[in-house]
């Protein structure tokens, strides 16, 4: 597939899956957080979620597309070798954390605060991470442009 086309579905997605946790941190979060509403929290994520984790598999599938073309194959991932495999396995050890904190939302935190407004600083702190490791993945990403890190 050719790389350019893969780096702009990879952008795209970036776009959405960023950008759509920087809106529910400063459009949603603050006013969930006033009010003591998760509603608000929650019918946003109803709304996102298709959209966001289809993002979110677009961009683990273009990264690790883009991760071979660029030399790093599987068998590199987390030695942190060369510049390009410290960014790639950055990214991945990221990825994971992301992964870490979705399904303890999911399965931990969302189906208590759907009852209990007291969960909303818990929820607020896995949005957080999520969206501030969203950010660092994002960085560390556009350093593939210079090289690596």
């Amino acid at each position: 597939m050719n790389h350019h086309f893969l780096l702009i579905i990879h952008l795209l997605s970036a776009t959405v899956w960023v950008g759509g946790h920087l809106l529910l941190v400063f459009g949603h979060l603050p006013q969930a957080l006033k009010e003591k509403d998760p509603g608000i929290i929650l019918n946003y994520e109803k709304k996102y979620e298709p959209v966001g984790m289809t993002a979110l598999v677009l961009l683990v599938v273009t990264g690790i597309l883009m991760a071979y073309k660029y030399g790093v194959s599987i068998e590199y991932w987390f030695q942190f070798a060369t510049p390009v495999e410290k960014v790639v396995s950055a990214k991945l050890l990221l990825l994971f954390l992301t992964v870490a904190f979705a399904l303890s939302a999911q399965f931990r935190v969302i189906p208590k605060l759907k009852n209990n407004p007291d969960k909303l600083p818990e929820m607020a702190f896995h949005i957080l991470s999520v969206t501030i490791i969203g950010v660092l993945i994002l960085i560390f990403g556009s350093f593939i442009r210079f090289g690596g890190f």
